[in-house]
């Protein structure tokens, strides 16, 4: 009988791998229209007299309000030469990341069909983390500093946990990111729970539109930070419920468990060895074990309460 159940379960994986595989390949010839254009190498190419031609095509960069000498100081400026350097180095033609890019857009073109590429330009903003990316539904704006790489210089007072996703390969993470945050409904978050699975839609939007990238990239985890979560999966939900934290209000959950942060605080002493954002990932889990057992298209999921997920994903932690 034992034998006849692992047949059984490694045909299903076997037919949904197969599935899978298929999916990708009509999503693969999807036609998409769009170039990336480099506002950071014609700024760190342009003289004083060609101001007038970058203020034209690229008027979203441009304030009436800040005279033409301040553009042009900043043409000269020491620190805005030295990023228009490291990113040319980086990124030479900007391939890899436009074809990741390239593969988002059919991603998102195949799951919301009123999706248009928008106009990409990539630009340099002295390394303002925070404000990496900007998404409207005809533009996005790219800060291509914030994606040097977790040793570069410029990064070097920045914490740790905030550096480790400051490299290329989450560029395009951060882009899904923001997609996510567009289609999202939820009403107004109350509980950890909710917090819980809002940020596990997320990640379950990143499965869908990037499944190129490792779970460990969609979450900006390091490789041992995502074993250790897939490790510790029943500890960490064991933990939530015997604290009876998942309808609780208590805004500290969500700076303990949801929150940027170096580690996860349980107050144990284990809680250096933890990454943070763990609400995240079981969020993550739920989301992932609702729409495994629930015959419900992505939309239909971004847009349910966290509550009627909970209740009908069947979540159990792995062992």
């Amino acid at each position: 009988m034992k034998k006849i159940i692992l047949l059984i379960l490694v045909l299903f994986a076997f037919f949904g791998c197969k599935n899978e595989d298929a999916l990708e390949e009509e999503i693969a010839k999807i036609d998409t229209s769009f170039t990336v254009e480099r506002f950071d190498r014609a700024f760190a190419e342009a003289k004083p007299e060609n101001l007038g031609n970058l203020k034209k095509t690229y008027p979203f960069f441009f304030s009436a309000r800040i005279p033409d000498s301040v553009f042009v100081e900043q043409m000269k400026d020491s620190f805005q030469i030295a990023l228009n350097n490291a990113t040319k180095q980086k990124f030479g033609d900007f391939k890899t990341e436009t074809n990741e890019i390239e593969s988002l857009f059919q991603h998102l073109k195949y799951y919301d069909k009123t999706f248009n590429e928008p106009r990409v330009v990539v630009f340099t903003n002295y390394v303002h983390y925070r404000e990496k990316l900007v998404v409207t539904d005809s533009v996005v704006l790219l800060a291509i500093d914030n994606y040097l790489g977790e040793n570069h210089e410029f990064y070097g007072n920045f914490p740790k946990y905030i550096v480790q996703n400051l490299k290329p390969s989450q560029l395009v993470v951060d882009l899904a990111k923001a997609y996510s945050e567009k289609q999202i409904f939820q009403s107004q978050k109350k509980t950890f729970l909710d917090e819980m699975i809002f940020f596990g839609k997320q990640l379950y939007f990143k499965d869908k539109v990037i499944p190129f990238k490792s779970d460990a990239d969609k979450i900006g985890y390091a490789q041992e930070q995502i074993e250790f979560a897939n490790a510790n999966e029943n500890m960490v939900w064991t933990e939530f419920v015997e604290n009876e934290m998942l309808y609780s209000t208590n805004s500290s959950f969500v700076s303990r468990f949801i929150a940027d942060a170096p580690f996860s605080k349980f107050q144990l002493e284990l809680d250096s060895q933890t990454p943070g954002r763990l609400g995240q990932y079981i969020g993550w889990q739920i989301v992932r074990a609702y729409m495994k057992n629930n015959d419900v298209s992505l939309q239909e999921m971004l847009q349910t309460e966290a509550i009627e997920i909970f209740n009908k994903s069947n979540y159990k932690p792995s062992k």
